[in-house]
Parts: structure tokens; C-alpha cells; sequence
């Protein structure tokens, strides 16, 4: 990327790039075609990032006038800990901005958010064939331990 890379919130008037952004981490994830998202499902996530009152956020990487990069985020309580946890829900680029320091930039922006917000702690999942991004995972985190389980009900 070159040095006009920025991150920031995302406004309504992204909608238009930041879908097919959006599209395309569903897809990587097996969700296009006959599996797709219902889009009263996309609808609703993006109207959450407009909505004051949902603890839902979302961030966008441009470079160029053009949208390379989204991640969407959440803080919740825990009891664990006295402040809100986050956790990155969504990351994703563009084929192009991939390997270009796009997906670190959104992460350290999303740590900073974390701060802000006075979170003690950021986290997030990926599946375990998603090899390429787990190579820059582990260069600006530290694996859990953890292991996932879930059910749909």
C-alpha cells in the first residue's frame, strides 16, 4: 500500500464498497451462492454501525479514495474483568492490500478503540485452515488456548 493508507469509522456513503468487502469475507467464509447471508442480515449489521445504542463498530482501511479493508468489532461485559471486553469479530481485505500491512493497520486500530474504550482486553477468532491470516495473528498477538464450541439452536 502506499503511504495514503487510512483507517477510520465508516460513514453511510461507504455502503456501496464497503459490501463487496463485506461479500467477500462472507464468501471466504462459505457464506455465497445457496449459503449466503439473508441480506435482512446484512441490512441489520449495517444498520447497527449507525446505531448509538449497539455496542457494535466498524472500521474501514482506504487507500486512494478506494475502500481496501473492513473490520467490525463489538464490547461486551465479562465477568471477568470491571471493563468492556472487544472482540474483533470481522477482518478482511482486498485481494490487492493483502500482504500489504492493511490487516495490522486495522487491528492496531481496533487495540486503539480498545483503549479508549477502557478495555483490558481484544480478542478474536479465525478458522484453523485460515493459515495466511493466522501468520500475521500471531506476529501482533498471542494464541489463547482456547478452543471453540458451538452450537446452533
Amino acid at each position: 500500500m502506499t503511504d495514503a493508507l487510512r483507517i477510520r469509522p465508516i460513514v453511510r456513503g461507504d455502503y456501496e464498497q464497503w459490501l463487496p468487502l463485506w461479500d467477500g469475507y462472507n464468501a471466504f467464509y462459505g457464506r455465497s451462492g445457496a449459503t449466503a447471508l439473508d441480506p435482512a442480515i446484512t441490512a441489520m449489521t449495517w444498520s447497527r454501525f449507525f446505531d448509538a445504542y449497539e455496542p457494535m463498530h466498524a472500521l474501514v482501511a482506504e487507500s486512494e479514495g478506494r475502500l481496501v479493508g473492513l473490520t467490525h468489532y463489538l464490547f461486551h461485559r465479562s465477568t471477568t474483568s470491571i471493563g468492556p471486553n472487544c472482540y474483533l469479530q470481522d477482518l478482511f481485505t482486498s485481494e490487492a492490500a493483502r500482504g500489504k500491512g492493511v490487516g495490522a493497520a486495522l487491528i492496531e486500530a481496533v487495540y486503539e478503540a480498545a483503549r479508549k474504550a477502557g478495555s483490558p482486553r481484544v480478542y478474536w477468532q479465525t478458522h484453523e485452515t485460515n493459515e495466511t491470516a493466522m501468520k500475521l495473528y500471531d506476529k501482533v498477538a498471542e494464541r489463547s488456548g482456547f478452543i471453540v464450541y458451538r452450537k446452533m439452536v
